[in-house]
Order: structure tokens, then C-alpha cells, then sequence
């Protein structure tokens, strides 16, 4: 393939990709622009491996590893639950962030000599930051993903004096930054470019683990935006234009999503990297003023629940996390027919933050085949709950926690929260009075109009099933 032709296929591709990310912000057009990104990715594939930079005698090594890669790839798709998905993003960023860390390592040996003057300190600074970026997505990643599948507690690390620390490291690493630049040759230059690299791997474990389990949809989408950056690099380094504009969307949109999901917290994003906001993955309530029961609870059966959903006129369906773990997803669909069927308007609310990453419950709903056009979003039905006869949350706590707009000392003080205690009866299943993943107690379970179903989502919600159909 000639220089022109891969040029011709690398724009075409980046055109793909744009359309891939339109078509990604609307549930009813994302499976086309998930196949915008497919085709580009393929696009973009064969006219590197096929390019004019590639020798023939390499092409071979290049087949072999994408068939490795593919099948692991397809392996994953196969055997991860839909409950894994958020982990299974954050591992896939740690690719991406080592990915960079070895190009440039490998750019810095193999091309380092080809250059001289300002060229030559224009790529060393390409290659520094990119390793730079590339370690601190990396690191960061595996801790978001131990904390994901819990083999790392939600409960934030604050090392006293963490910031001074992190201004320390950001100063070190500009000063063997100057002695990279200013090395005569890769021997001198390989020991402050890795005593860096160690520096920016501990940053990302640092960052990562500072920022409590509440803020951990913020740090899937910072990930992503860190991973986009990294790829960015890459392709300075390589001089790869298709690289370095695929980089460029996805960073630019992780950062942009970054933003949303900030915004919907009501905190910023410099916030969020200092950490210190949630306790904990689900334990129970701290002890406290904030965390003083306002009441009795009222248990409710899933006949009761079933009562109360036939009679309503209006449902609001709230998912979280717990209908997520409990893979209710598809029960809930069932109950959503059941009750359209019988003259009831169903719809569903969905807070931006719900569940593990962007966008979670909104998966889960579209796999279940729920129909689009009654998810809606917060901004969207937070009105209509005053005019609901039933609120149903299913496994969500720190979402529709009232404390957000009621008690100024509260943790999450400020967020924005569905408002499901203004339905006529709202009812919150749940395994137990456990708080949620910040750590946070919930007034909403002692409020007079709401009711407990206690139990496994999936459990209570098949006997809530049949208890419709009876």
C-alpha cells in the first residue's frame, strides 16, 4: 500500500471514529456507532500493517499478535458478566496506559540517535511525557480495577502531608525531565527516564487509591481520558497522525465526561483527585448525629410490592449497583411489560452516577431490551416524582439519599439525588440496612411513606413477578 493510500485510509478512519462517538451519545443510534468504530478500527489496522513503514518480513509477527490479542479479546467478551464491565474497562485502560510506557521506552532506544538540535529534544519530550502519562494510567488503572471487583476496599488512603507529597514528585520528576533532555547519549538518559517511570507508577497508585469508592465513576471516565492522552503520545512518538487524532477524541471526551459525571456529584474534578470523599464499600452506618435513625423501618413483602405496583397508576423505577450484582436486569424488564400491559405507565430514572461507571444501568436496561424511550435521565423525571403513586429502587442508596439536600454536613451534601421520596410510596429493596458505596447512612428508609423489601433483587423481584401474574 503507498504512503497516499494509508494517508487516504487513516482520514477515512478518523471519520468513522468521530461518527462512532456521535452515534455513542444516543442509546437508539449507539449500536451503529459502535459499528462506525469497529469499521474504522479495521480501517485503520490493515493500513498500518499493509503501510509503506511496515517491512513484509514483519507482517507475519503482526498477524500473530493480533490473532493472540483477538483471542483473548473474544475470550473476555464471552466470559465477563455484564456486573464485570466496569473492571473490565479499567484493565483495558491499563493496557493502554503500558502500551505507551513500552513504545516509548522502544522509541527512545531504536530513534533517539536518528535525531539531532531541536528535533531531538522535541521527540525526548514526546517520549517523557508519553511514558509519563502512560505509568500513571497504568498504575492507576489496576487500582481502579482492584477496587471495582473489591479486592481493594472503597476506603479512601489519605498519607498525611499527600499533597506536599505529590507536589515533591511532580517537582522530581521535572528535574530528571531537564537531565533526560540533557543526556549525551541512551545510556545516561535510561536512568532518569526510569527513575520517573517508578515515580509515576506510584503517583497513579497514590491518586487512585486517595479517591473513595463514591467518586469511582469519576476516576473510570478520568481513566479514559488519561488512556486517550497516552495513545496521543504514542503517536507523537511514532509520528503516527491517525494515533495521535484517535488519542486526541478519546481523551478530550473522557475529560468531557469527566466533567458530566463532576457535575452531577456536585464536586469538581480537582476535588475528586484530592480524594477523601467515601468510607467504604458498603459497611454499615458510621456512628454519629448524621447516621442516627429517623425512625422505624416498615418492612414490606413482595406481595405487598405487587399489591402496590397494580394499583398504581404511575411507576418510577430506579436501578442501581444491587440490580446490577443480582443480574435483575431482565426480571425487571418482565415487570415492566407486565404492568404496561395492564394500563400502568412505567418508566425508569437514571442518575448519572449509577452503578460502577458512565453509563451502567443504561447497558444493563438496553440488554434486557427495555425500550429506550422510557429511560430517562435525572434532569429529565426528577420532576414527575410528586405526581408518581410508586417509586421502586432497586439496589440503589447513595442516588436517592435525601440527606443530599437536607443535612449541609452530610458527605454528599450538594449532589444532586433523585428525589423518591416525593412519590406517594416509595420502595427501596435492598440485602440489608447496609450503607451504601460512599459509606453514607439514608433517611429515605425511615421516612413514613416508604417501604423495605428486603432480600436478593433477583429473589424478591421473581416472587414480585409472579405475585403480578396471580
Amino acid at each position: 500500500m503507498s504512503q497516499s493510500l494509508a494517508t487516504v485510509a487513516y482520514l477515512g478512519a478518523a471519520i468513522l471514529f468521530i461518527l462512532s462517538l456521535g452515534g455513542l451519545s444516543n442509546p437508539e443510534t449507539s449500536r451503529r456507532g459502535n459499528l462506525f468504530g469497529i469499521v474504522g478500527m479495521a480501517l485503520a489496522v490493515l493500513a498500518t500493517i499493509f503501510g509503506p513503514r511496515v517491512a513484509p518480513a514483519g507482517i507475519a509477527w503482526i498477524i500473530i499478535a493480533l490473532l493472540i490479542g483477538g483471542g483473548i479479546g473474544l475470550y473476555a467478551a464471552k466470559v465477563v458478566k455484564m456486573t464485570q464491565m466496569p473492571e473490565l474497562v479499567a484493565l483495558m485502560h491499563s493496557l493502554v496506559g503500558l502500551a505507551a510506557c513500552l513504545v516509548g521506552f522502544a522509541s527512545y532506544v531504536d530513534t533517539s540517535i536518528q535525531y539531532q538540535g531541536a528535533e531531538k529534544i522535541i521527540h525526548e519530550v514526546e517520549i517523557y511525557i508519553g511514558i509519563l502519562i502512560g505509568a500513571v494510567t497504568f498504575s492507576g488503572s489496576l487500582i481502579a480495577f482492584g477496587k471495582l471487583n473489591g479486592k481493594i476496599g472503597g476506603k479512601p488512603l489519605l498519607l498525611p502531608a499527600r499533597h506536599w507529597l505529590n507536589l515533591v514528585a511532580l517537582l522530581v520528576v521535572i528535574w530528571f525531565g531537564r537531565e533526560f533532555i540533557l543526556a549525551k547519549d541512551v545510556a545516561s538518559g535510561m536512568t532518569p527516564l526510569i527513575v520517573m517511570t517508578v515515580i509515576a507508577l506510584l503517583f497513579g497508585v497514590h491518586m487512585v487509591m486517595a479517591i473513595g469508592g463514591a467518586d469511582m465513576p469519576v476516576v473510570v471516565s478520568m481513566l479514559n481520558s488519561y488512556s486517550g492522552w497516552a495513545a496521543a503520545a504514542t503517536g507523537f512518538m511514532l509520528s503516527n497522525d491517525l494515533l495521535i487524532v484517535t488519542g486526541a477524541l478519546v481523551g478530550s471526551s473522557g475529560a468531557i465526561l469527566s466533567y458530566i459525571m463532576c457535575n452531577a456529584m456536585n464536586r469538581n474534578f480537582i476535588s475528586v483527585i484530592a480524594g477523601g470523599f467515601g468510607s467504604g464499600g458498603g459497611a454499615p452506618a458510621a456512628s454519629g448525629a448524621a447516621a442516627e435513625p429517623q425512625g422505624e423501618v416498615v418492612p414490606v413483602t413482595a406481595a405487598d410490592t405487587a399489591e402496590l405496583l397494580r394499583e398504581a397508576k404511575s411507576v418510577i423505577i430506579v436501578p442501581g449497583y444491587g440490580m446490577a450484582v443480582a443480574q435483575a436486569q431482565h426480571t425487571v424488564n418482565e415487570i415492566t411489560k407486565t404492568l404496561r400491559e395492564k394500563g400502568v405507565t412505567v418508566r425508569f430514572g437514571i442518575h448519572p452516577v449509577a452503578g460502577r461507571m458512565p453509563g451502567h444501568m443504561n447497558v444493563l436496561l438496553a440488554e434486557a431490551k427495555v425500550p429506550y424511550d422510557i429511560v430517562l435521565e435525572m434532569d429529565e423525571i426528577n420532576e414527575d416524582f410528586p405526581d408518581t403513586d410508586v417509586a421502586m429502587v432497586i439496589g440503589a442508596n447513595d442516588i436517592v439519599n435525601p440527606a443530599a439536600q437536607d443535612d449541609p454536613t452530610s458527605p454528599i451534601a450538594g449532589m444532586p439525588v433523585l428525589e423518591v421520596w416525593k412519590a406517594k410510596t416509595s420502595i427501596v429493596m435492598k440485602r440489608s440496612m447496609a450503607s451504601g458505596y460512599a459509606g453514607v447512612d439514608n433517611p429515605l428508609f425511615y421516612k413514613d411513606n416508604n417501604r423495605m423489601l428486603f432480600g436478593d433483587a433477583k429473589k424478591m423481584l421473581d416472587e414480585v413477578l409472579a405475585a403480578l401474574k396471580a
